[in-house]
C-alpha cells in the first residue's frame, strides 16, 4: 500500500498535538506541585508611640453688643487690644498673633427681627494664636479669666473655640516605627514557624499601613498617640 505525503503530513499532526497536550498536562502539574510546595505565614506588627504636640491653635473669641454702632466698633477695637496685650503679657510674639474674622448683626435688619431686643447690634471678635509652644498657651488658659476683669469674656468649651493641639513631626519618627513594626512581624512569624517545625524564610510581600495621630485622652490633647501596623508575608520551609 503505497502512501501519500499527505498521509505522513497528518500523521506528523496529529502527534505534534498529542505531544503538545501531554507537555501542557506536564507543566500543569509542575506548576501546581510547586504551588503545593510553596507555603508562607502571613503577620502583623504594631508600633506606638506617645508624643507631645509641637503646634498648637487658639482661637480666642468673644462678643459684644450695642445700640450705637459706632461706639460698638471703638469699644471692639479697644478690647482687641487689651487681649492682644494679654498675649504679649504672657510670652507671644506678633508672628504668633493674628486677627481672625470679625461679624457684624444688625438684629433689625432681620426678617424676622424682635422688638424686645436690648441692643441692635451683635459683634463677634476672634483673634487666633497659632504656636510652636504648646505649654506658652497653656499656661495663658489657665489665666484667661483675668480679660473678664476688663469686661472680655472668651468663649471657651465651644467648637469654634476649641484648641487644637497638633503633631508635625511624623517624618521624623516614621522609619524607626516602620523598623519597629516590621520587627514584631518577624518575632510573631517566627513564633509561628518554631510551633509549626518550620524555617521562617524570606520576605514574600510586605505592606505598610498608614500612620494615625490621636489624643492620648480627652483630657490631655497636647499628648498624641502614634500608631502604624505592619503587614508581612514570609515563605516557609521544612
Amino acid at each position: 500500500m503505497n502512501k501519500t505525503p499527505g498521509f505522513y503530513t497528518v500523521i506528523a499532526a496529529i502527534c505534534l498535538s498529542i505531544g503538545l497536550i501531554l507537555l501542557g498536562f506536564i507543566i500543569k502539574s509542575a506548576a501546581v506541585d510547586v504551588k503545593s510546595m510553596e507555603r508562607s505565614v502571613q503577620v502583623k506588627g504594631l508600633a506606638e508611640r506617645e508624643v507631645s504636640a509641637d503646634t498648637v491653635i487658639w482661637p480666642l473669641q468673644y462678643s459684644d453688643a450695642d445700640n450705637d454702632l459706632e461706639k460698638l466698633v471703638s469699644r471692639v477695637e479697644q478690647k482687641n487690644d487689651a487681649v492682644i496685650a494679654f498675649l504679649k503679657l504672657h510670652g507671644f510674639d506678633d508672628d504668633e498673633i493674628s486677627m481672625g474674622s470679625q461679624s457684624i448683626i444688625d438684629k433689625q435688619a432681620r426678617e424676622y427681627a424682635n422688638d424686645n431686643q436690648k441692643f441692635r447690634y451683635l459683634v463677634r471678635a476672634n483673634i487666633i494664636v497659632y504656636s510652636n509652644a504648646p505649654d506658652k498657651v497653656q499656661n495663658a488658659l489657665s489665666k484667661v479669666s483675668q480679660l473678664a476683669k476688663q469686661g472680655i469674656a472668651i468663649v471657651q468649651n465651644s467648637y469654634e473655640t476649641k484648641v487644637e493641639y497638633l503633631f508635625t513631626g511624623l517624618n521624623d519618627i516614621k522609619p524607626a516605627m516602620v523598623q519597629e513594626a516590621t520587627e514584631k512581624a518577624r518575632e510573631v512569624a517566627n513564633k509561628f514557624a518554631k510551633d509549626s517545625n518550620s524555617t521562617l524564610g524570606k520576605i514574600k510581600s510586605a505592606r505598610q499601613g498608614q500612620f494615625s495621630i490621636s489624643n492620648r485622652d480627652s483630657n490631655t490633647p497636647h499628648i498624641k498617640k502614634v500608631r502604624v501596623v505592619t503587614s508581612v508575608e514570609y515563605y516557609l520551609s521544612d
